[in-house]
């Protein structure tokens, strides 16, 4: 498979492991309603870093993702800040902001959206679904990136949104009115199979079930007339059909067939499912009852600003929401645009993301949708600006209490919800556990070990301080053995010892084996051997939650 090679590739290709772990921080004042981390969340700070301490609690979790990352048009002075170590990437951060001269701009918005790319993945469910939003000055470059991170195989569709409805007169060449809009599934659902993403049916239009205007009150319901011929030709369809009514004889089109074999035919006719016209002279034609159609529209490729909303409109919207103050957002995304979006990606009970999430659409998109249908809908934003209060979180504050003077009646009344807000804390680092310069609580540090353990998600409910426990993996119940305080961690409390091995196989009696973290393992390898079994069960002894950062699935024994 072709592969897209750009300046710092090598570089950036694995960086996403070399990220820290920062903590979520939540901001009471600045939420709506009890912050809690497990509901609706808006994080404010670098999306790099916000991903990477997202992946503890949300890993694989992730029904569906939409961002609108910049265009890289020249004219946005977005800046590329990953900390990459290498002389060739920290060189062009003394080029920052990126402009319209920048040589290497291309270059670095590539090795910009790669690491994201890579843990957006990563946050994916098995059947998830990612939609970007992007122009042609990179679509094709992050075409290719897709393919080599998603799966060339996993391309769903490339959309087209019409987001003008006027063209831009000082146009140097064509006035560009359209974005697009790439989808990748993590996984294509397959002919046949029952895993992958399934992508769900628009739901439909008074305008198309008004086309069923004709009724024979015959229990049926409405219908309207379709044709009855097909392109593809077979001489086993190709008969004749007479009108029961005149003897006239009727043969399909040249160089088509009949849509059915003839004894189906002939019980259509019987069944009164064949329309020979108003006056009964007319060709035949197949009655398309709605009663029998599938529920639901197909979506198409192309989303005109009719059927979804275009910037002008999105821009009046945010203007009515914030109508004390000028206009917040240059280009806005249409909420109808997030609506599709979210209405073709997931059922009603689905976690949607947001790394880019500049003015909250997809936020009020969310909540708008649970309004309409009942659904249970959670969202995650991440933005790094400093508008992520004053503009992302406000917006979906002021939707969630209501917005008088505006048309839609349901905005007027408040969409409901909550969200916390969050911001991100300093990095797990290796050094300021060692030093003891800066100790994470106990649920924080366990959530990274669980996660970096057995690359799975830890249930929050389940973590005890008191017994340490964490939790349960596919393969262990996991502890940890900790106190964010150097007194304990130096103690001989902080140890993993036979008679605490005993306690914790004595606690959770099942064949499952014990995974322990501890500062240090007071075990002799001459006395007790590892892994050992203790009445039944078998468990394993790690060194110190600072060490375990990277550790593998293999036991490690002794004292450390």
């Amino acid at each position: 498979m072709p592969e897209l090679n750009f300046k710092g590739k090598e570089f950036v290709r694995n960086h996403h492991l070399s990220v820290p772990h920062r903590l979520l921080e939540p901001d009471a004042k600045k939420s709506a309603g009890k912050p809690q981390l497990a509901g609706n969340l808006i994080v404010h700070g670098d999306n790099l870093h916000a991903l990477k301490s997202l992946l503890p609690m949300y890993a694989g979790k992730v029904n569906c993702i939409y961002i609108d990352p910049p265009y890289n048009t020249g004219n946005e002075n977005w800046c590329y800040n990953d900390n990459v170590n290498s002389p060739t990437m920290q060189s062009w951060l003394n080029q920052n902001p990126v402009g319209i001269e920048d040589g290497l701009r291309h270059d670095k918005w590539c090795a910009m959206m790669w690491p994201r790319l890579m843990l957006l993945r990563e946050l994916l469910t098995e059947d998830g679904v990612i939609f970007i939003s992007i122009d042609d000055n990179e679509q094709h470059r992050l075409r290719m990136m897709m393919d080599e991170i998603f799966g060339a195989d996993n391309v769903v569709a490339n959309i087209i949104w019409e987001k003008r409805y006027a063209p831009t007169n000082d146009a140097k060449y064509f006035s560009s009115n359209h974005d697009f809009v790439l989808c990748y599934a993590k996984k294509k659902n397959q002919s046949g199979a029952t895993d992958g993403w399934k992508r769900q049916l628009l739901p439909r239009t008074d305008k198309q079930n008004k086309l069923y205007k004709y009724d024979d009150n015959d229990g049926r319901g409405p219908w309207r007339s379709g044709d009855l011929s097909v392109k593809t030709y077979s001489e086993e369809y190709d008969y004749r059909i007479v009108n029961p009514i005149t003897n006239q004889e009727h043969f399909p089109p040249q160089g088509r067939c009949w849509i059915t074999s003839k004894e189906n035919m002939h019980r259509w006719i019987a069944e009164n499912r064949v329309f020979f016209g108003k006056d009964g002279k007319g060709a035949p034609q197949l009655k398309r009852y709605l009663s029998e159609v599938q529920q639901g529209i197909v979506p198409l490729t192309i989303w005109t600003y009719g059927e979804v909303g275009h910037t002008d409109g999105a821009r009046k919207m945010l203007k009515q929401i914030f109508s004390d103050s000028d206009s917040p957002f240059d280009n806005p995304k249409a909420l109808g645009l997030l609506e599709r979006v979210i209405s073709i990606g997931t059922e009603k009970e689905a976690l949607i993301l947001d790394s880019f999430a500049g003015s909250g659409t997809t936020a009020h998109a969310v909540l708008a949708l649970n309004k309409e249908d009942g659904g249970n809908r959670k969202f995650i934003l991440v933005e790094c600006e400093d508008y992520a209060d004053t503009i992302t979180a406000e917006r979906v504050r002021r939707v969630i209490k209501g917005v008088p003077g505006t048309k839609d009646k349901a905005l007027q009344e408040g969409l409901g919800g909550e969200f916390t807000f969050c911001t991100l804390g300093k990095a797990i680092a290796m050094d300021d556990l060692l030093s003891g310069k800066h100790l994470p609580s106990f649920a924080e540090l366990g959530k990274l070990l669980f996660h970096t353990a057995t690359n799975e998600v830890i249930n929050p409910a389940a973590i005890n301080p008191e017994t340490g426990y964490l939790g349960m993996s596919s393969s262990y119940h996991i502890w940890l053995i900790y106190q964010p305080n150097m007194g304990f961690l130096k103690s001989n409390d902080a140890a993993l010892t036979l008679d605490k091995a005993k306690e914790i196989t004595k606690a959770k009696r099942d064949n499952k084996r014990h995974l322990v973290f501890a500062s240090s393992t007071f075990v002799s390898q001459k006395s007790s051997p590892m892994p050992t079994t203790v009445k039944g069960s078998q468990w394993t002894i790690n060194p110190s939650p600072s060490h375990c950062i990277g550790w593998r699935k293999s036991d490690v024994s002794g004292k450390h």
